[in-house]
């Protein structure tokens, strides 16, 4: 069994040394530009086009993370990326769910208990106790219900926060307000104080927060976006934070990255940033579940966290 392995980070020894180490029959090598020599796996994170072009031999293609968003752009961009026929396989949690809901529930004690206000009257010394949100009106919605979106969803409703969640289609999820489909957004954003997005990357998610959406929220909503900067108008989150529509925001992801210096998001006082970090991919964990897939794949089984390439996710 031959496996290829292209990463842009620094630490792709690691990942070879780990997957030897859980399938000591494999050769495991570093794709380097040029390389053309037969592979019945590739395991890729933002691959050079060269690397899968063609390639008739794979079994299986594995992202090292959750989504597959940059993957399937260079398809549209560069037409033959991806070997036609061959399965592309994402993680689904490998420890990423808990560091969500870590993120996420932060954020939202942050908005509930009103800190951000507090930071701000602290800058201007001001000593002003201030009332919290009323619980039961401090609606949280989640957009996206999939593997990330429902673990973030459980925790939140551990601190009885009201919950409601959308998604492309109906979701079943306890004690939760589901809706579904384009025809339900506006009556899910309607009575939202805080809007998390969690939806994966794909053509009909882009630009999915903008002022539109903003302005049917509460009065004065948080906005929270772990997913994709490309989920985000950014000048029409600036805007709706001008007309009182958005009374924060925290984002951890970018339409560019690393953001640029002169970007107003550096110094907003509404706006918090953290650089890509709310989930990272857990190397042993991903290892793991890669090298059990892959098992599968050779058994004959059908391997978890298989990607639609028509739906992007």
């Amino acid at each position: 069994m031959n496996i290829i392995f292209f990463s842009p980070a620094s630490d792709a020894d690691k990942w070879i040394q780990g997957i030897t180490a859980r399938l000591p029959d494999a050769k495991v090598r570093k794709w380097v530009k040029g390389d053309n020599a037969p592979a019945d796996y590739a395991l890729v994170w933002h691959p050079p086009y060269e690397m899968l072009t063609g390639r008739t031999d794979l079994k299986a293609i594995f992202s090292l993370g959750a989504g597959v968003d940059s993957i399937l752009q260079q398809e549209l961009e560069e037409p033959g990326t991806l070997p036609a026929n061959v399965p592309l396989i994402r993680l689904e949690d490998t420890g990423m769910g808990s560091q969500m809901q870590e993120y996420a529930v932060s954020a939202v004690l942050h908005y509930f208990r009103r800190m951000d206000e507090y930071k701000r009257n602290q800058e201007q010394r001001i000593w002003r106790p201030l009332t919290p949100h009323n619980r039961k009106e401090f609606v949280i919605g989640v957009l996206g219900a999939g593997v990330l979106g429902r673990s973030v969803i459980e925790k939140l409703t551990e601190f009885d926060f009201t919950v409601r969640c959308w998604s492309r289609t109906p979701k079943q999820l306890t004690g939760v307000e589901n809706f579904y489909g384009k025809a339900q957004m506006g009556e899910f954003l309607s009575d939202c104080k805080v809007l998390i997005n969690l939806l994966p990357g794909t053509p009909e998610t882009r630009s999915v927060l903008n002022l539109s959406a903003f302005s049917q929220l509460k009065e004065s909503a948080y906005i929270i976006n772990i997913a994709r900067g490309s989920h985000l108008v950014e000048q029409d989150l600036l805007t709706a934070i001008d007309k009182g529509y958005v009374a924060g925001a925290t984002l951890d992801v970018f339409a560019e990255e690393p953001l640029s210096n002169m970007h107003p998001f550096w110094t907003h006082p509404r706006i918090n940033i953290t650089p890509h970090i709310a989930a990272n991919t857990i190397p042993e964990q991903a290892l793991d579940a890669i090298c059990e897939n892959i098992w599968k794949m050779e058994q004959g089984e059908t391997p978890t966290g298989l990607v639609d390439i028509s739906l992007g996710y």
